[in-house]
């Protein structure tokens, strides 16, 4: 959901949901039609959150002295922190310093291991979908090797109602590249849709039922190319759907709470996964 693409993709993708629902569930009814029709008007002039281009893409955080740990992001528009003005409020820069104040599994500590510097940067590009991991994964390679990779995708493709096969197969692709390469990754899935109020009922819930299609088809991709997938939609998504709060304004996007949610749920896997590069 880029800054120049956030406009057509934000506008297209009421349209696209819609018409997926029109034809799945309640294609049978006019009335039903109608109602689909409406929501789709309604979310489609819902103004949304831009990319801040004051985030930093590359950022230090932690304490200098200690073998530093190379933390990069990949993905669509959480892997930005769109909804959000300051890095601190990132799932990346959450992430960067809970692991460089020594959080760790389980919510405990890495206290034999101490605190640890964290070099954070990005690759990520709003709007971005599993084919366009591909790019990322280059970009992430260059210069030094990162050591831990988190990807967050998978709304784009659900919304652009792409196959959950294909859309696992390039997520699986791009894993499989980066653990070839050496870099520990962990995968965050489709989050819940279902959760997101910039769609009215029953919109929603159709795009919470192909996001959680989605989700299934990706873990099992991730897994088979030797990454790790945390379920955000199965982790989070009560919380979600609780506290309107963990929205930022325009109801689509995280607010700092709810990036905050997400990073606690891949922080385990995340700290784990830092803790195996600190032993080779």
């Amino acid at each position: 959901m880029t800054a120049s693409r956030t406009g057509r993709r934000r506008g297209g993708i009421a349209g696209r949901i819609g018409r997926a629902a029109a034809i799945t569930l309640v294609a049978g009814t006019v009335g039903g039609a109608a109602v689909l029709a409406g929501e789709v008007v309604l979310a489609r002039n819902r103004r949304y959150a831009e990319p801040e281009l004051g985030l930093a893409l590359r950022s230090v955080v932690g304490r200098t002295g200690a073998a530093p740990l190379r933390l990069v992001l990949l993905g669509d528009s959480a892997a930005l922190g769109v909804g959000v003005n300051r890095l601190r409020d990132t799932v990346g820069g959450q992430l960067a310093w809970l692991l460089s104040e020594g959080a760790g599994i389980g919510g405990g500590t890495m206290a034999a291991q101490g605190q640890r510097l964290v070099h954070l940067s990005s690759v990520g590009v709003s709007g971005s979908r599993a084919t366009d991991l591909a790019t990322q994964v280059a970009r992430a390679l260059l210069g030094e090797r990162p050591d831990v990779a988190v990807i967050l995708i998978g709304a784009n493709d659900v919304t652009a109602l792409r196959r959950t096969g294909e859309t696992a197969s390039y997520l699986g692709a791009a894993v499989r590249r980066l653990r070839n390469a050496g870099v520990e990754v962990v995968v965050g899935t489709c989050p819940d849709l279902g959760a997101v109020r910039a769609l009215a009922p029953p919109l929603r819930q159709i795009a919470g039922l192909l996001g959680r299609r989605t989700a299934k088809a990706q873990a099992r991709a991730v897994l088979e190319a030797g990454g790790v997938a945390v379920d955000l939609g199965a982790e989070t998504g009560p919380v979600f759907r609780a506290d309107a709060g963990t929205l930022c304004h325009d109801g689509y996007h995280p607010s700092a709470d709810g990036y905050r949610v997400w990073a606690h749920a891949l922080l385990p896997a995340v700290a784990e996964a830092a803790a195996v590069t600190r032993q080779h």
